[in-house]
């Protein structure tokens, strides 16, 4: 169907990626589709789910092998992300886990740091978290109020997290906290906090539109002491880092809309060939020929642009106003298509039975988490006149003077 329209993508043209794509798609319809109701009602998925995606070597692909990943280039988790959200597996949040929290290991870990967490996280038998968002701010990560007090050998933090994905699940979180508050060195670090610290408490599920099988909640840190070896990177160097690393993040989300839009498509060219309205199928009416059409199309633009993005990641050198543009244009088409998509599903398409439904609620939080598209377009158009914005402060900070 698709592929009869759509060029052949080079990025997962290898033997390898073939081979990996094969025993992605046998981990899902084997292993996780039929577990997907269990799930929703759950709130979350199954520990086991996790233990299995590690033995596949499903979790934490493109990390070394000596920290205990499968040593491979980002495509390859490009290559799960796209194929999990093909078929609207949102709950295991694996993405996150292997495509945000472990890079931060990697690049500002200490070694006994990454020795302690990689290799439990590669397994799946240590599931974490990134703790940033709190109830009184959203995307703006300055504004924190979690402090972290020093005391010597340890810190001791106070605060709330929310909206964490894994969250209830999780065993580590990597939490963003204020340090040396109300001093000069005021500043965002970042620490590493395991949940069996005491004082380390989780909220109860959130229900949510969307995303049902996915655990989300919130964290309470009350007088938690936090070895000072649990410091990721520097102090009040929190911030930077978070920044430098939201562009897979982002990308990250762009991948799973361009997964999920073409799901969508399949899904209703199948349905559209066989479900017949006025004694044809409804495929045959040109409204549906040309809707769908059009959803192709732009799937197939936005897909080159993210391939590119792709390539960038694995060379570390994709921008933050690229990993913008991506995250912004691709959930917004994504939205597009699977409304869409819904729509030629009639009222059928309203059931939650099918994945057409699933798959309309759950892209919606796309254009909101890892960043509103709000602040991607403040982003991106930051790039486009940063020149003008240096002139502006520059000529202030003279007049200030």
């Amino acid at each position: 169907m698709l592929k009869n329209v759509l060029l052949e993508r080079d990025i997962y043209a290898s033997e390898e990626h073939k081979m990996m794509q094969q025993m992605i798609q046998d981990f899902i319809h084997n292993e996780m589709i039929d577990k997907t109701e269990a799930w929703e009602k759950a709130g979350m998925v199954s520990r086991d789910i996790w233990e299995r995606a590690g033995e596949l070597g499903l979790l934490c692909i493109d990390i070394p092998e000596k920290y205990g990943g499968s040593g491979l280039d980002f495509s390859f988790s490009a290559l799960l992300i796209e194929e999990m959200n093909k078929e609207g597996i949102t709950g295991p949040g694996f993405s996150l886990h292997s495509d945000i929290v472990a890079p931060y290991l990697l690049k500002y870990g200490s070694d006994t740091q990454k020795q302690t967490y990689l290799p439990k996280m590669a397994t799946g038998k240590m599931i974490t978290s990134i703790g940033m968002t709190e109830p009184d701010c959203g995307s703006d990560l300055k504004a924190i109020r979690t402090t972290a007090v020093d005391k010597g050998d340890h810190y001791v933090v106070n605060g709330q997290k929310t909206f964490i994905t894994n969250g209830y699940m999780c065993d580590m979180s990597i939490v963003a906290v204020k340090t040396n508050s109300g001093t000069d060195k005021e500043g965002v670090s970042l620490l590493i906090i395991e949940t069996a610290f005491d004082g380390f408490t989780k909220g109860v599920p959130f229900k949510k539109i969307g995303l049902k099988a996915q655990d989300t909640c919130e964290l309470f840190f009350d007088n938690v002491k936090v070895p000072k070896e649990n410091l990721l990177g520097e102090e009040g160097m929190g911030f930077k880092i978070m920044m430098t690393e939201l562009a897979r993040e982002r990308l990250s989300v762009a991948l799973a809309a361009i997964g999920g839009a073409e799901g969508a498509i399949e899904k209703t060219i199948a349905y559209t060939s066989t479900r017949k309205a006025f004694k044809q199928a409804i495929a045959e009416f040109q409204n549906t020929q040309f809707k769908l059409a059009e959803c192709a199309a732009q799937l197939q633009v936005h897909q080159a642009f993210i391939d590119r993005c792709t390539q960038l990641v694995s060379n570390h050198q994709l921008t933050a106003e690229n990993a913008s543009i991506a995250k912004y244009s691709a959930t917004e088409m994504h939205g597009k298509v699977v409304d869409e998509c819904l729509q030629l599903f009639g009222g059928y398409g309203y059931m939650w039975d099918y994945p057409i439904a699933r798959m309309h609620t759950d892209n919606r939080v796309a254009r909101i988490y890892a960043g509103t598209n709000e602040i991607m377009k403040v982003l991106i158009a930051r790039g486009l006149f940063k020149e003008l914005f240096q002139k502006m402060r520059a000529a202030e900070k003279k007049n200030n003077d």
